[in-house]
């Protein structure tokens, strides 16, 4: 097979950040590895000193390789084995023009994000985080008729955005719940997966955010997705609609969304935010907001097949087959 840079038998392999110890403990029977000592993301001169100093990086969704990080990595490094489905954080076009391979592991936390997205959309809908808050500080005076209302689900019309991989599990899971389900997507999807989840496909994005009663969004982060619900977006959705957004957080304006929230016009249901790990605490003060800690692949089985997947597209190119989950197909 014609490669694009041969590694060694046992390649040096530094993680960014530590895995599942099941997976490093296979990582170590069949490479030279240097897991993170201490769990913290590295400073942009650590991976840098990382890049030149390794055959392979194991980066996470939250590191940040730019064009000038490649470029100044040396010839060393010939494989970028990414944590995550996600690739907005890599230059993918200098990894091409300095001939490194990207694989990163699509497919293991579709299940799991879209059983969170269902999660949010019924915590943010029935308003169970902001009642609960009122039972924790003690403010609950009791049951009433006409107090700490929410929304039902049945009847209501959920809109996707993005329906790739966890856009149709989110939608194959919400026929349960009696939502009616239309969705917005750069490629309308054939017919017989449309009838598979019940959806109704909407050209128009902005006609889709505007009679959602819950919108949820799926989309990859890049250029053309940056702030694609903005302060214009937000205007456009009916009151007491509900927003939920467990992909990127810069598809969100979080200024707009902060004052939108301030109105009490919508809800918002929040598994990431565009400047994590740092929050801005007016959004966390708003009450109309579910707030989670990027959680949507947080499971022992999601991040150990992830890191199994991580493993093979290693092993393979290694051995000198095509690593399964090539982003740069053309390399090889």
């Amino acid at each position: 097979m014609d490669t694009a840079r041969p590694l060694p038998p046992r390649p040096r392999v530094i993680v960014t950040r530590r895995l599942l110890p099941q997976v490093e403990a296979r990582m170590a029977e069949l490479f030279d590895l240097v897991p993170s000592p201490d769990d913290r993301p590295m400073t942009r001169a650590q991976l840098e000193a990382a890049m030149r100093d390794c055959d392979v990086l194991v980066p996470t969704v939250t590191d940040m390789i730019d064009a000038a990080m490649i470029a100044g990595a040396g010839e060393r490094i010939a494989m970028i084995a990414s944590f995550g489905a996600g690739t907005d954080h890599i230059d993918l076009a200098a990894a091409r023009a300095h001939r490194i391979l990207v694989t990163n592991t699509p497919g293991v936390f579709t299940d799991d994000t879209a059983d969170l997205t269902l999660a949010l959309i019924i915590l943010v809908s029935r308003r169970f985080s902001e009642n609960a808050r009122t039972l924790r500080e003690g403010r609950w005076e009791g049951w009433a008729p006409s107090s700490m209302l929410g929304h039902s689900l049945s009847g209501k019309t959920l809109g996707v955005v993005g329906m790739g991989r966890i856009g149709q599990a989110v939608a194959h899971r919400a026929r349960a719940f009696g939502l009616e389900i239309r969705y917005h997507n750069r490629h309308r999807l054939p017919p017989a997966v449309e009838n598979m989840v019940s959806a109704r496909y909407e050209p128009e994005l902005d006609r889709l955010v505007a009679e959602a009663d819950i919108l949820t969004l799926h989309c990859p982060a890049g250029p053309e997705t940056e702030h694609l619900i903005d302060a214009r977006r937000l205007g456009l959705m009916k009151p007491g609609a509900c927003i939920v957004n467990t992909s990127r957080g810069r598809l969100i304006d979080e200024e707009a969304l902060i004052a939108a929230l301030s109105h009490d016009r919508i809800a918002a249901a929040l598994d990431v935010f565009e400047r994590e790990p740092q929050v801005d605490p007016r959004l966390l003060a708003m009450p109309g907001l579910v707030a989670l800690p990027h959680l949507g692949s947080a499971t022992y089985e999601g991040r150990g097949a992830a890191g199994h997947k991580i493993v093979t597209n290693i092993r393979s190119w290694v051995d000198g087959h095509r690593p399964p989950d090539m982003v740069l197909p053309d390399l090889i």
